[in-house]
């Protein structure tokens, strides 16, 4: 099986946009709403950096989130995912999201993701080229 990890990141900033329906009767945000949020900006991930061949071509399902919830969230605060791929193994790819409010750190998610093949809906391994793009260069 090939892996590919690299020591070296591009991360992807995704600002979140908190809704009314997203806050519970505790007034904070809903656990579920996290959820959303990092299917949000995973795929906004994948959007940035795979090329339009790659973005026609594949589809992408979550396979487990695993979330970390540090601080509550309110309803006016400004808040930024990071997005970083840590690693692809064959047709899989792992994840990580950090949710702040500017320094504070609100949710750690770690998630694994499968790409299908758009026509398909099977399995599909991302070219070399493709998973390049998604890693800092020196």
């Amino acid at each position: 099986m090939t892996e590919f990890v690299s020591p070296k990141f591009a991360s992807h900033s995704f600002a979140i946009a908190i809704d009314a329906s997203d806050i519970d009767f505790m007034g904070h945000v809903n656990n579920a709403s996290y959820l959303k949020w990092v299917q949000d900006a995973v795929v906004s991930h994948w959007q940035r950096f795979a090329p339009s061949e790659a973005l026609a071509t594949h589809a992408w399902v979550a396979l487990k989130h695993e979330i970390t919830y540090r601080k509550p969230t309110f309803l006016d605060d400004e808040v930024i995912a990071t997005v970083l791929l840590e690693k692809v193994q064959g047709a899989r790819a792992f994840y990580e999201t950090i949710i702040r409010r500017g320094e504070e750190v609100l949710a750690e998610v770690k998630s694994s993701w499968c790409c299908l093949d758009a026509t398909t809906m099977r399995p599909a391994r991302l070219a070399r080229d493709v998973i390049d793009r998604f890693f800092a260069k020196d």
